[in-house]
């Protein structure tokens, strides 16, 4: 059967309509989200004062990988992004696995993120809040993907005024001790390591221009500059927040921090900044959350069509020309998963799917002729050995359960080839 059609004459080519900036702000939007106001806190318990050295590994490994992902994404402009690297460059195993953990690990991000939502808003019914979020950001990507991207545009926005009104308030404090920071004085290798997986989280969301690259504007052009943007613009961001908050509560009082950025807040004296902080979170939450449906549902989308998944999943809406079902699916799936599930839970299992996928994607990368865009080969390499070595620095439940779910996933590939 032709991609192009389904028994009910649904099309399934989606629209171009996104330029540069519309997927930078989707890439920032991912990136920028709830991750800078919750991963500080655990990875300066990891690596103490080495925060900002797990923070450059994260980075130079998120770069390796945005580099390996735009070159393919620019030679394979598809929905799916790694799922259709792995399956066209390794085969179909791989494409599949690299999909299987990008659905699997995203949902579960798509749940932390709902929760964080909750947890900012009202903290005493933060499932059902969590429930609320899903619904109606799953209503926004159902009504179509440049709706989406503007309303990542306004989040992204605010987000950023926020952080910025923090960092002012932490670098003027007459508390900060920046200059009195020894910098991985008390760091261990394992710790920055660690460090460096859990804020990966956080840098990961640049994926999610790739897996829109059927929706992208003369992709060849657009996706190669989107991505590397979008991430140096995040990492400039990481970084100055992350310098301003152990300025003012050092790194002790970040690691043993609830909600770090408040509590930079009031140590520097600006305790009218806590409300804006805390609403700050939640509307990051709400972009990352909007960002993440828009991704795991395309991949699905591309696994559909190769009947990975079930093919009416593969089915384009006439009108608003998305996946609709594919989203209403993701979006029933994540609520479930907000309404009974466990935020650090969640971002654990996530983390580790998340950096498999990137491994596949780097040893994509890898295969490409110079003809085909390759990078240097030492991008890919790097990527692929970073990715690998960060999976498994992550705490031992974490490394454990995703290694279950991605067991699963091989063990239902191989159970469908033997029953063709």
């Amino acid at each position: 059967m032709s991609r192009s059609s389904t028994a009910g004459d649904v099309p399934e080519e989606l629209r171009r309509t996104l330029g540069v900036p519309d997927a930078v702000m989707i890439g920032l939007g991912s990136m920028i989200g709830a991750g800078i106001f919750a991963a500080l806190a655990p990875a300066a318990r990891a690596a103490g004062s080495g925060l900002p050295i797990g923070l450059a590994l994260a980075a130079v490994v998120a770069y390796c990988n945005a580099t390996s992902s735009a070159r393919l994404a620019a030679r394979y402009p598809a929905s799916g992004g790694t799922y259709v690297y792995g399956r066209e460059r390794l085969g179909e195993f791989w494409g599949y696995l690299a999909g299987w953990g990008f659905v699997v690990g995203k949902t579960a991000s798509c749940a932390a993120m709902a929760l964080t939502v909750g947890s900012y808003v009202w903290p005493g019914r933060t499932h059902a809040v969590a429930v609320a979020a899903v619904v109606a950001l799953t209503a926004v990507n159902y009504a179509g993907v440049r709706k989406s991207a503007l309303l990542t545009r306004v989040i992204v926005a605010v987000v950023l005024a926020v952080l910025a009104a923090v960092v002012v308030a932490a670098l003027t404090a007459d508390t900060a001790d920046a200059a009195r920071l020894d910098i991985g004085s008390d760091a261990t290798v394992g710790g920055v390591l660690q460090a460096a997986g859990l804020l990966f989280f956080a840098f990961a969301g640049y994926a999610r221009i790739a897996t829109l690259g059927e929706e992208v504007r003369d992709p060849g052009r657009t996706i190669p500059r989107a991505i590397p943007l979008a991430l140096g613009i995040a990492l400039v961001v990481y970084a100055v927040v992350a310098v301003s908050v152990l300025s003012v509560l050092g790194p002790d009082g970040l690691a043993e921090a609830a909600a770090p950025l408040s509590d930079a807040a009031r140590a520097a004296g600006a305790g009218w900044l806590v409300p804006a902080v805390r609403a700050g979170a939640a509307v990051a939450a709400l972009g990352s959350l909007l960002a993440l449906i828009l991704g795991v549902s395309r991949t699905t989308l591309a696994m559909a069509r190769d009947r990975h998944l079930p093919h009416v999943l593969a089915a384009v809406h006439p009108r608003f020309q998305v996946p609709h079902r594919a989203e209403l699916l993701v979006g029933a799936v994540v609520a479930v998963v907000a309404a009974t599930g466990d935020v650090r839970g969640a971002i654990g299992f996530s983390s580790f799917g998340v950096l498999l996928y990137y491994a596949v994607a780097n040893a994509s990368a890898w295969t490409l002729a110079p003809e085909e865009g390759r990078p240097y080969r030492l991008i890919p390499a790097a990527g692929l050995a970073g990715c690998l070595v960060l999976a498994f620095a992550l705490p031992a439940t974490s490394v454990i359960s995703g290694a279950a779910v991605i067991a699963l996933g091989a063990a239902v590939y191989a159970g469908r080839r033997v029953l063709r």
